[in-house]
């Protein structure tokens, strides 16, 4: 063999060896670790969370890089100090709650990032022959109530509006399945609560809530409110900003395939909640999108963001009404940033 040629065949099999040993690096290098999200919810899982389940089964976290772990809640105002706390990255619960929390902790409060409920549920239930016909009728009545209701944590705004007496009202706590229960045997004269929840807790009774039930709105009587809005806490926002738009887009897609395909939405429920009355959850589903999610201005800005001129209304309202010392500015309670693009969003549901 001449030199030349031994030196050629080094090359080669130096050559195949960087390559050999490149390709094992390769193949051994370990997959981008995806961002965990822990994200506690309003309530226990219903219908109305359906879309969250979906996002999950159909791969829409997986495919935005996220690892999404979701955990019942214990009512809608309770999830924000869940998150305040640092237990939770995300949650999905009352904006009016976040609201107070920003006014009193503003480096801890949550920030909203997406609204889901535009159109305020909140009321107050009697029964239909009780003699509570306007808001000032509840003075000198018991009103009932889990702890962390949000239309219970809103009295004191629907109060000064509306003239009520609160030293005239007693609350009376109790558990959440209580609730009905207690109005319908006139163990309490009314209760807080949400139109849809009541409803369909009314139902569960073999109560006709259209018959037998009248529900005092909030809405009617000067509290165009916002409600329940996904957020997330400001740390994981500076720091993951691309995880809360990578969220926000799965779950996005998710609402609107729930709307489209409401049977695969309530599949993905059943999957964790087998002992869920389907056919109870399918309608409270359906009820909430048209009952809680369809303000007309989604006509104009999509499902998700917020008008801010009535934002700020919603927030004087809550900050004057509990006497707060500060009133947070409209970017410490919603961020739109991280919504998807305007013609990805729902105009109509």
């Amino acid at each position: 063999m001449t030199l030349l040629s031994y030196r050629s065949l080094i090359w080669k099999r130096l050559g195949a060896a960087s390559l050999a040993l490149g390709l094992a690096f390769s193949g051994s290098a370990p997959a981008l670790a995806a961002t965990d999200i822990n994200l506690v919810l309003n309530w226990k899982y219903e219908g109305a969370q359906a879309w969250f389940f979906l996002a999950e089964d159909k791969g829409y976290f997986k495919e935005q890089g996220l690892n999404v772990t979701i955990d019942q809640g214990e009512g809608s105002a309770a999830s924000v100090p869940k998150v305040a706390s640092g237990v939770y990255h995300a949650g999905f619960g009352d904006t009016n709650a976040l609201i107070q929390l920003a006014s009193t902790q503003p480096e801890r409060a949550p920030v909203g990032v997406y609204m889901i409920y535009n159109t305020p549920p909140f009321v107050i239930a009697v029964k239909a022959d009780s003699p509570i016909k306007e808001p000032k009728d509840v003075e000198g009545k018991v009103i009932g109530a889990p702890a962390n209701d949000a239309a219970l944590k809103l009295f004191p705004a629907f109060a000064e509006l509306t003239g009520i007496d609160q030293s005239k009202v007693t609350i009376n706590n109790m558990a959440p399945n209580l609730r009905e229960q207690l109005l319908m045997r006139g163990q309490i004269d009314a209760a807080f609560g949400y139109l849809t929840t009541i409803s369909f807790s009314a139902k569960g009774m073999r109560v006709d809530p259209e018959k037998e039930l009248r529900f005092i709105r909030y809405g009617d009587h000067g509290m165009d409110l916002y409600s329940n809005s996904i957020f997330f806490s400001q740390d994981f926002i500076n720091n993951h900003p691309d995880a809360v738009r990578g969220f926000l887009t799965a779950v996005n897609q998710a609402i609107q395939d729930a709307i489209a395909h409401p049977e695969e939405a309530i599949d993905a429920l059943m999957k964790r909640e087998p002992l869920l009355n389907r056919s109870v959850e399918m309608d409270k589903m359906l009820s909430t999108v048209r009952n809680d999610m369809s303000h007309p201005e989604i006509a104009d800005i999509g499902l998700g963001d917020v008008n801010d001129e009535r934002l700020k209304k919603n927030i004087d309202i809550v900050v004057a009404a509990n006497e707060l010392d500060n009133t947070p500015g409209i970017e410490q309670i919603f961020d739109r940033r991280f919504l998807p693009e305007r013609d990805a969003r729902p105009s109509e549901l």
